[in-house]
């Protein structure tokens, strides 16, 4: 096979699998409504294609209930203004999300607030991270 059609077929195979690649679905979540949570950072995780914050929730008698809470990957929240060391294990942090659909504890993540006192890692400030 000629070079020519051997770079013809490479453009064609990345130009049908860019769409493939763009996709991020929110059929798990019900983003009609949006739920609002406070708890401590257990783990973080900014990784491609979805990023991680694992949240200890404490449910309505106490108990602590660990949150899956879903992002954006690592170049969205960058493009949204939020840093690696904005949130860290540890954090107090309030966040806005859309539940799963099935009722078990996990978040699509709309918005965090982090509550940890340091207002160069943005105390306070509200930011998106989906």
């Amino acid at each position: 096979m000629p070079l020519s059609h051997l770079r013809r077929a490479a453009v064609l195979a990345i130009v049908l699998a860019a769409p493939v690649a763009a996709h991020h679905s929110h059929n798990n979540y019900a983003i009609a409504e949006f739920t609002n949570l406070e708890g401590v950072v257990k783990e973080v995780h900014l990784i491609n294609p979805h990023s991680w914050v694992y949240v200890e929730v404490k449910d309505d008698k106490g108990a602590p209930q660990l949150w899956a809470l879903e992002a954006t990957g690592p170049g969205g929240l960058q493009r949204n203004g939020i840093k690696k060391e904005d949130v860290q294990i540890g954090d107090n942090v309030k966040v806005r999300c859309h539940k799963l659909r099935d009722g078990s504890p996990g978040c699509l993540l709309g918005f965090l607030t982090p509550n940890h006192g340091d207002a160069a890692r943005g105390h306070g400030v509200e930011k998106e991270w989906d």
